[in-house]
C-alpha cells in the first residue's frame, strides 16, 4: 500500500479542523432545530427515491440494524464475546475441504534367482487416507494407512518385498502429519509423510511406498512457463518405514549402521520449459554424505518431435567416525541420457560410468542412475553401462503402452559383464467402466558372467477411484 504525504500548509483549507470550524459557525449562526429537520427530511426522501444505478447500495443500507448505542460504546450484551462462531465456521470450511483417498492393489512377483532359489508371493492390499483443508488458513492434518496381505506366500520363498521377509502380511500408519502454511508459496510439514527426491523417496514399486518421519520446509518461487519455476526445500528425517514393513526404523540403521543417526536434506530445482537444473545434498553424521546434481535441455523440432538431453552426477563418501562400513569409502557416477520423442514413440539411449572406488550406495530409496532398471542397478565400482530403450503408445488402443530395453554393463578390472533385457506392458483405460484401473506386466531377464541367469515376472493390478485421479 502506498502513502502520499503533504505538508499541513498545503491542505489547510481542507483539513478536518477547518471543517469542524465551518460546522460550528453554521450552527451558531442558525437555529439548530430547522437544520436537523432539514437533514431528516432529506434522508427520508433519499430512502423513498433511490438514485438511478445505486440500487445495490440502497439494498445494502436497508439491511443494516438500527441502534441507539453511541459509536465507540459497548453494551453488556456485546461483552465477553468469544470467537466460537468464527472458529466453527473456519473448522467447517477446513472439514469441507477434506480430501479422502483410497486405492486397491494386488501384485504378483515370481523370480528365479541366480542360485536357482525362488522368490514368489501374491499379495492384496492398498491404502486409505485423508488430508484436511487448512484450519484458520494456518494448519492442516493428514494420515494414510497401508496394508499388504498374502494371497499366495510359499514358505522359504521370500525376497519379493511384497510382504515381510518371513512372508507375512503387515499394516502400517505410514503417514500422520501436520502442515503449516507460512504463505502461499512456503509450508512446513511435521510428522510422517512420503517425500520424493533422487536418493530419498517413496520408491513406490511394490505394495506400499516408503515414508519418513521428520520435518520438512518446502517452497516455490515463480509461476512456471517462460520465467521458470524454482522449487526448494530443507528437511531432517529421523526414521523410515521401508516398502515391506510396518515399523519406522532409524535412518542410519536402515542404511546398515548399528547406531542412530538422522539425515539432513537440502536442495533446489529450477525448471524452465526448455531447460532445468537441480541439486540436492544428503548428510548423515558419521554415516554418509551424498551430493547429487542433474540438468536437462530440450530441443524442439516441431509439435511431434523433440530431443531431451539429460546429465547427472553423484558423489558419495564416508564422514565423521565412518560408522557405515567401519572405514573410509568414496564413490561417484556420471550419467548421460537422450530421449527422442517421435509422435507416439519414445526412443532412449543412456550411459553411466561409475568410479573405481566402491559401488554406489542407495540406502533410502531406489537407485536414480539412468541405467538402473527392473532388476539391476549397474553401479558396481568401475562399471560402465549402456542402455537402449524403445517405448510407444498404441494409438488405436487408448491407455495402452509398451516398452522394451537392453542394458549392458562391464567392469574393466575384472572380466565381468552384465546384461538385462526388460519388457513392459501397461494399460490404463482413460474412460468407460474400467476407468481408474491400471494393469501392468513386467518381465526381466538378467545375465552375468560366470553366473546363472535371473528371470523375473511382475503382474500388477491397481484401482484408484476416478474422482481422485
Amino acid at each position: 500500500m502506498e502513502h502520499s504525504e503533504s505538508s499541513p500548509a498545503s491542505h489547510r483549507q481542507d483539513s478536518p479542523r477547518a471543517g469542524i470550524g465551518f460546522a460550528r459557525a453554521v450552527l451558531q449562526g442558525t437555529s439548530f432545530a430547522p437544520f436537523l429537520l432539514f437533514i431528516m427530511i432529506g434522508a427520508l426522501e433519499a430512502q423513498q427515491s433511490p438514485p438511478a444505478g445505486n440500487t445495490a447500495a440502497t439494498a445494502d443500507s436497508s439491511t443494516q440494524t438500527l441502534t441507539s448505542t453511541e459509536q465507540g460504546r459497548t453494551p453488556i450484551t456485546d461483552s465477553f464475546k468469544s470467537r466460537r462462531e468464527k472458529r466453527v465456521e473456519e473448522r467447517r470450511k477446513a472439514f469441507a475441504g477434506t480430501e479422502f483417498t483410497w486405492e486397491l492393489r494386488t501384485y504378483d512377483l515370481d523370480r528365479i534367482n541366480s542360485d536357482d532359489s525362488r522368490s514368489a508371493a501374491w499379495a492384496i492390499g492398498g491404502s486409505a487416507g485423508f488430508e484436511t483443508g487448512f484450519f484458520r488458513d494456518l494448519v492442516s492434518f493428514g494420515a494414510t494407512a497401508y496394508t499388504s496381505q498374502p494371497l499366495y506366500a510359499p514358505s522359504g520363498e521370500g525376497g519379493t518385498n511384497l510382504l515381510t521377509n518371513n512372508q507375512t502380511g503387515y499394516t502400517a500408519l505410514g503417514e500422520a502429519f501436520a502442515q503449516f502454511r507460512i504463505d502461499d508459496d512456503l509450508g512446513l510439514t511435521l510428522g510422517r509423510r512420503g517425500i520424493d527426491t533422487p536418493y530419498l523417496s517413496r520408491n513406490d514399486s511394490r505394495m506400499t511406498p516408503q515414508t519418513f518421519e521428520g520435518v520438512a520446509l518446502q517452497g516455490v518461487a515463480g509461476e512456471g512457463g517462460d520465467p521458470g519455476e524454482l522449487r526448494y526445500g530443507v528437511a531432517y528425517f529421523d526414521k523410515e518405514k521401508q516398502v515391506n514393513s510396518d515399523d519406522f526404523v532409524n535412518m542410519a540403521r536402515v542404511a546398515g549402521a548399528s547406531v542412530d543417526r538422522g539425515v539432513s536434506v537440502a536442495g533446489a530445482n529450477y525448471t524452465h520449459p526448455d531447460w532445468g537444473l537441480g541439486a540436492v545434498d544428503y548428510y548423515s553424521p558419521d554415516i554418509i554424505n551424498i551430493a547429487y546434481t542433474e540438468a536437462h535441455y530440450v530441443i524442439r523440432m516441431d509439435e511431434t518431435r523433440s530431443v531431451n538431453l539429460q546429465a547427472q552426477y553423484t558423489s558419495q563418501h564416508s564422514v565423521g567416525a565412518e560408522l557405515l562400513t567401519g572405514g573410509s569409502f568414496s564413490a561417484n557416477q556420471f550419467g548421460g541420457k537422450a530421449d527422442f520423442t517421435i509422435g507416439p514413440a519414445l526412443l532412449t539411449a543412456a550411459y553411466t560410468a561409475t568410479g573405481r572406488g566402491t559401488e554406489m550406495k542407495n540406502p533410502w530409496s531406489g537407485y536414480p542412475g539412468y541405467t538402473s532398471v527392473q532388476y539391476g542397478n549397474f553401479d558396481n565400482a568401475g562399471e560402465n553401462a549402456f542402455m537402449v530403450r524403445a517405448a510407444c503408445n498404441v494409438e488405436d488402443r487408448p491407455g495402452l503402452s509398451v516398452y522394451g530395453l537392453w542394458v549392458r554393463g562391464s567392469v574393466p578390472q575384472s572380466p565381468a559383464t552384465q546384461n538385462e533385457y526388460d519388457a513392459n506392458l501397461q494399460w490404463t483405460p482413460p474412460s468407460g467402466s474400467l476407468r481408474g484401473v491400471t494393469f501392468r506386466a513386467r518381465y526381466a531377464y538378467f545375465t552375468e558372467s560366470d553366473a546363472n541367469h535371473v528371470t523375473e515376472l511382475r503382474l500388477m493390478l491397481y484401482y484408484t477411484p476416478p474422482s481422485k485421479q
